[in-house]
């Protein structure tokens, strides 16, 4: 393994540096990995991570790696080996539901004896399309609940309209069912509408790919077909909202009775799919993108039905195509791999399997690995962490000069009710009525999503359930929920290197401290401020409050504005202002937590560094990451998060960090005081 050791200089030029470094702990940073000879104040990342970041190749199969994918690969593995031993459990109990829904997505020898045969009701329903209002009942039956729109990174579905079940806006006590844009095949708008020739080139391996999906359900003259697909998604790309549109909560939270539809949207017969969709009880629709449901809806009565038919026939082989044949897995992986990810490579399919697995039955999955994998003292442990990262948050709400009394009641009170849930949910999801099939990989997909859909329906009517998991605890993420007012920090993530109690509390706080922090300044950002503690969508600021948070923003906006990943392609802060704001407050809130924690006292020089240079170390390598160039431009114009390799940089809003290593004016990341963000 490559080291970069320090040169003795730059060692005395960070002034809290007790002595050379020794050799990285097991358990504590990884000092092999740094990069000693940039200095902290021009680039934090590569300071924290630049010798890592020379010596790492991306896997072949993937677009990106690094820490939190290592971790990652690491929960799968282990996944995997209670999945394979779940086949052994008795007969109709649920792990062995899982055991065998495992077993079929790897029973690659009974998928290719099957061809395209699973899809031929599917082909065949298609195929009965010849009216507008028999278009409405097929795209009415496709409709899934797979958006949490709040959370989502695009806004939008490959279905022609997604789905989601969650707390009305305005009506707290209740669920509501939101309609979102879809249909799709790329990542985004821009992707159809970019005249740059690197846009048009995708387009053309897109139009290349759909041609080969058509040709693989048996079709002719499928590049002719194929370019009258891709101009359709072309057109209801121009209906679509950006990433940052749709981002505009207010602005979202439109409700439409059910005979609005046919006023507002003319073109779909929206009886005929609201009947199909099983949503003929709800009398009130949240529309999340009205331009885009409108201009949606006309194509369904412009375009002809023979286009619609090629459009929908391309889009179910492709949502099938991990429990397809491996012609159709190889070409999916040829255009969604290659093209747009960079991977050299298709994934090796037993993580394939995991992932399927995992949407299908994800918390009986959770629960044997919480069982085995996260023992209580860890769960005890974090909670005792969130307890001490919520109270230091509420300290610095108390203590901030600019915020009303107020403003500030109202925010305490929303901190106070903030649902806070770790490792795994209390009561376990109700898999009995989900009907697995020994060797059917396709069909148990299909009932896994539909099992998924009822689930969702059954929601409206009933009262509202603020313990609900999003996440399945063997998930290496975090989630907050701004409607709920709820946390989910699940088990998987709970682990070294971001938490371990076999080194310096402070450089856990520096890790998952700093997510903690992260997930609670959610409810404080510029999309969480917009709702009470009750979840309901309401200003609660007073209007120099308002301002001043808005300032800040602003303020935010900029800086990330600047940052430039490739030539003339910057970040874009509005797009990730939730991320970024979130990134600010957390770390301050995690840093605040671990000096309190300390009452008083410095933490213990180790691996020859002060408390607060572990801290900000462990919190720049907890972003160590490597993504290759397609991928990195993907993320950038869909994604609300900034690239992984960006984030470290949240430091310089931080004053601490300043004497902790030695920045100073003219160094690239330097901020005068009066620049630094401090929002919280």
């Amino acid at each position: 393994m490559r080291r970069c050791l320090p040169p003795l200089a730059l060692c005395l030029a960070v002034p809290a540096l007790v002595a050379a470094p020794p050799k990285a702990a097991p358990h504590g940073l990884d000092l092999a990995g740094m990069d000693r000879t940039v200095a902290p104040g021009d680039d934090f990342f590569a300071y924290a991570n630049g010798a890592w970041v020379k010596r790492t190749e991306i896997p072949a199969d993937r677009g990106s790696y690094g820490v939190g994918r290592e971790v990652a690969d690491l929960t799968d593995r282990r996944t995997a080996a209670l999945i394979r031993g779940a086949a052994q459990a008795p007969a109709g109990s649920e792990l062995r539901k899982v055991g065998d829904c495992y077993a079929s997505f790897m029973d690659q020898k009974r998928i290719e004896a099957r061809g395209l045969s699973p899809l031929g009701p599917t082909f065949k329903a298609i195929a009965a399309i010849q009216d507008r209002t028999q278009l409405a009942r097929y795209l009415g039956s496709t409709l899934r609940a797979d958006v949490d729109l709040l959370n989502a990174t695009n806004y939008h579905t490959a279905n022609f309209l997604g789905l989601w079940v969650a707390q009305d806006l305005d009506q707290p006590d209740q669920y509501a069912p939101f309609l979102v844009q879809g249909g799709l095949g790329l990542p985004e708008r821009s992707y159809y509408l970019d005249p740059s020739e690197g846009m048009a080139a995708v387009r053309t391996q897109y139009t290349t790919h759909v041609a080969a999906m058509l040709k693989q359900a048996g079709l002719s003259g499928v590049l002719e077909r194929a370019t009258a697909v891709v101009d359709l998604e072309t057109r209801m790309a121009k209906a679509h909202l950006g990433r940052e549109e749709s981002g505009d909560i207010p602005k979202g939270n439109n409700h439409w009775r059910r005979a609005d539809f046919a006023a507002k949207a003319p073109g779909l017969d929206w009886e005929a799919f609201f009947a199909a969709a099983g949503l003929t009880k709800p009398s009130v629709f949240v529309v999340w993108q009205p331009g885009a449901v409108t201009g949606l809806s006309a194509l369904t009565a412009e375009v002809p039905l023979s286009v619609w038919r090629d459009y929908l026939t391309f889009h179910a082989i492709q949502h099938a195509a991990p429990v397809l044949p491996k012609a159709v897995r190889d070409q999916s992986f040829a255009f969604y791999g290659k093209v747009l990810s960079g991977a050299s490579q298709p994934r090796e399919r037993w993580t394939v399997a995991v992932d399927l697995t995992n949407q299908a039955l994800g918390e009986a999955v959770g629960k044997a690995y919480v069982a085995k994998y996260f023992p209580p003292s860890e769960k005890i442990r974090a909670e005792r962490m969130v307890a001490n990262i919520k109270d230091a948050f509420r300290v610095r709400i108390e203590h901030l000069d600019w915020m009303s009394p107020a403003t500030k009641a109202k925010a305490l009170a929303k901190l106070e009710a903030l649902q806070v849930s770790v490792g795994y949910p209390d009561r376990w999801r109700d898999y009995r009525r989900l009907k697995i099939v020994p060797g059917d990989a396709f069909g148990n997909a299909d009932r896994a999503e539909r099992f998924e859909y009822a689930r969702n329906l059954a929601k409206l009517g009933k009262p509202i359930d603020r313990t609900e998991w999003v996440m399945n605890p063997q998930l290496v993420n975090a989630v907050n929920l701004p409607v709920m007012n709820a946390l989910n920090f699940p088990a998987a993530i709970l682990q070294p290197p971001f938490f371990d109690p076999k080194r310096p509390m402070v450089m856990d706080y520096g890790a998952i401290g700093a997510v903690i922090g992260h997930e609670i300044s959610h409810s404080f950002d510029d999309s969480g401020s917009l709702f009470d503690a009750s979840g309901k969508l309401e200003n609660w600021w007073t209007p120099e409050d308002l301002k001043h948070f808005q300032a800040s923003a602003d303020q935010l906006v900029k800086q990330f504005d600047a940052y430039e990943p490739f030539p003339g392609l910057h970040i874009k802060g509005k797009q990730t202002l939730g991320e970024n704001i979130a990134d600010v407050a957390g770390l301050a809130a995690a840093y605040d937590a671990y000096r309190l924690s300390l009452k008083g006292k410095e933490a213990p020089v180790v691996q020859g560094l002060t408390g607060d240079q572990q801290f900000f170390l462990s919190y720049a390598q907890s972003w160590r990451e490597k993504t290759r160039e397609p991928q990195l431009r993907q993320q950038i114009l869909t994604d609300g998060h900034a690239p992984a390799s960006f984030r470290p940089y949240t430091v310089r809003n931080l004053d601490a960090w300043y004497p902790a290593f030695g920045v100073k004016p003219g160094q690239k990341l330097y901020l005068a005081p009066a620049d630094r963000v401090k929002i919280w």
